[in-house]
C-alpha cells in the first residue's frame, strides 16, 4: 500500500528519546525564557486569566458548562501559546526578543497554523458540548456550582456519570495531545505540512511514552492550579508552560533536513 506523503515527509528527520524526568528540565528552561522576556508572557497570561474570569462570571450558575469549558481550555492552549513559541525561538537564535516578536507570530500569513488552530477549536467545542450534554442529560438535579458538581456528579450514589465523563474526556484529550504536543512549534519553526507535523507529534509520543505522560500530567496539574487561584495563577502558568513547550519540541525533534522558516 502506498504511504501517505505526509507520513513520508515526517520521516525525513528523526525524533529523539529523552529521560523520563526530562520534562522537569523543560520547566526550568521555560521559566528562564519567561524571566528573560517577561512582557509578552505576562500579556498572554493576563488575557487568559481575564478570559477565564469572564467565562466564570457569565456561566457562574451553570457549572455543567464551566466544567467542560475549562477542561476544553487544555485542548486549545497549544495554539494560544503560538506567540510565546516565537519568543523562545528568537531567544534561542539571537538572544533577543520583545513583544513585537510575539505579535508577528499572529499575522495570518501562514495557513497551516490557521488550519491547525481551527481543528483544535473544533475539538475543544466538541468536548464542551459533549460534557454539557452528558452532565445535563444524566443528572437528576441542576449543577450550578462546584459544590453541586462535586455532590451530584463526582460523589453520586448511583451510576458512573463521573467515571464516564472522565473517560470521554480522556478519549478526546489523549489523541489531541498526541497530535499537538510538538506540532505547533514545529509548524512555526520549519517548512512542513500540517499532517506531517501531526505525524511527527505522534512519533514523539510513541518514542517517549513515559516522559510525555509525565509532561501531560504537569501541563494539566499546573493549569488546574492556576485556575484554582481564581484564574490569577494563569498569569504566570500560561507563559511558563508555553515557553517550556518550545523546549520540549527542541529536545524531542531533530529538525536537521527541514528548511527553517524566516
Amino acid at each position: 500500500m502506498r504511504e501517505s506523503p505526509a507520513l513520508i515527509e515526517s520521516r525525513r528527520f528523526s525524533t529523539r528519546t529523552v529521560p523520563w524526568l526530562r520534562p522537569l528540565g523543560w520547566l526550568v528552561a521555560g521559566w528562564r525564557d519567561f524571566m528573560r522576556c517577561p512582557l509578552p508572557g505576562l500579556l498572554h497570561g493576563v488575557v487568559a486569566a481575564v478570559f477565564g474570569g469572564l467565562l466564570f462570571w457569565v456561566a457562574r450558575n451553570h457549572f455543567w458548562l464551566l466544567s467542560g469549558a475549562f477542561s476544553g481550555f487544555l485542548i486549545v492552549a497549544p495554539i494560544i501559546a503560538t506567540g510565546l513559541y516565537a519568543v523562545s525561538r528568537a531567544l534561542q537564535r539571537d538572544g533577543r526578543a520583545d513583544l513585537a516578536t510575539a505579535l508577528r507570530a499572529w499575522r495570518p500569513r501562514d495557513a497551516r497554523l490557521i488550519v491547525f488552530g481551527v481543528l483544535l477549536a473544533l475539538a475543544g467545542t466538541g468536548w464542551v458540548l459533549t460534557s454539557a450534554a452528558l452532565i445535563t442529560g444524566f443528572t437528576t438535579t441542576p449543577v450550578r456550582n462546584p459544590i453541586e458538581f462535586l455532590r451530584v456528579v463526582v460523589l453520586a450514589d448511583r451510576g458512573y456519570l463521573f467515571e464516564t465523563w472522565l473517560a470521554l474526556g480522556g478519549v478526546l484529550a489523549a489523541p489531541v495531545f498526541a497530535s499537538s504536543v510538538v506540532a505547533i512549534p514545529l509548524l512555526l519553526d520549519r517548512e512542513i505540512g500540517v499532517l506531517g507535523a501531526v505525524f511527527t507529534s505522534w512519533r514523539v509520543v510513541m518514542t517517549n511514552p513515559v516522559p510525555l505522560a509525565l509532561w501531560a500530567a504537569l501541563l494539566m496539574g499546573l493549569t488546574l492550579a492556576g485556575m484554582a487561584t481564581l484564574m490569577v495563577g494563569l498569569v504566570v502558568v500560561v507563559p511558563w508552560l508555553a515557553h517550556a513547550s518550545w523546549h520540549a519540541y527542541r529536545d524531542l525533534v531533530d529538525t536537521i533536513g527541514l528548511a527553517e522558516r524566516p
